[in-house]
């Protein structure tokens, strides 16, 4: 099988020793994403909501930049600062996402890169 490093300008650069994403066989492995404005590389201002929209929007340019859209998201995990910021993130969520939807899990966790409150990666297919 063959790797194939996958990258867009519209999302923020990697921030460490990892890709965007890479298509291996028929799935794309997005890195997770965490709400850096791609133009500034700074944190987005606002809160919770305004987070989980740059977030989205991220993995939608990486997506994009490998032929794909959240309708071949198969999987998704969500990370957490403060599990209750679950609802506020969930509803933004399904603004993203249609039936059916990909299978998930949310977690919390100690702490996020950048300290972001939330972190979200995905993995579509290709067929």
């Amino acid at each position: 099988m063959t790797k194939q490093t996958i990258s867009s300008n519209s999302a923020p650069r990697a921030i460490g020793p990892y890709s965007q994403a890479v298509r291996a066989g028929q799935l794309l492995f997005v890195s997770g994403q965490v709400p850096l404005d791609p133009a500034t590389g700074q944190m987005v201002a606002g809160g919770i909501a305004e987070q989980t929209r740059r977030v989205l929007d991220n993995l939608g340019a990486v997506l994009s930049a490998g032929g794909r859209s959240f309708a071949d998201v198969v999987r998704t995990t969500i990370f957490l600062a403060d599990m209750d910021d679950f609802a506020a993130v969930n509803e933004i969520y399904g603004q993203y996402f249609s039936e059916p939807y990909p299978a998930r899990a949310t977690v919390q966790v100690a702490r996020l890169p950048k300290d972001a409150r939330v972190e979200i990666d995905v993995i579509a297919s290709y067929e």
